[in-house]
């Protein structure tokens, strides 16, 4: 079952998008298709690639910080 569908059921939709869109344009329409996934999974792959080097980015300058931090105390000593 996909996405709590049948057997029928899917093949009732299948039959109805054959008669709309008819046989010439279902491929252009499985293309379009596989793009648009592609594309939206490429999106979220930047967004979490981006999300890592935020965080990376931000440990970086707590780490800088922390650095400052000692070497100020050890000028104060």
């Amino acid at each position: 079952m996909i996405l709590g569908l049948g057997i029928p059921e899917i093949l009732v939709i299948l039959v109805v998008v054959l008669v709309i869109f008819g046989p010439k344009n279902l491929p252009k329409l499985g293309k379009s298709l596989g793009q648009t996934v592609k594309s939206v999974r490429e999106g979220m792959e930047e967004d979490l690639d981006g999300d890592k080097d935020d965080k990376k980015a931000s440990k970086k300058e707590d780490d800088d910080v922390d650095v400052e931090i000692v070497e100020e105390e050890k000028k104060s000593e």
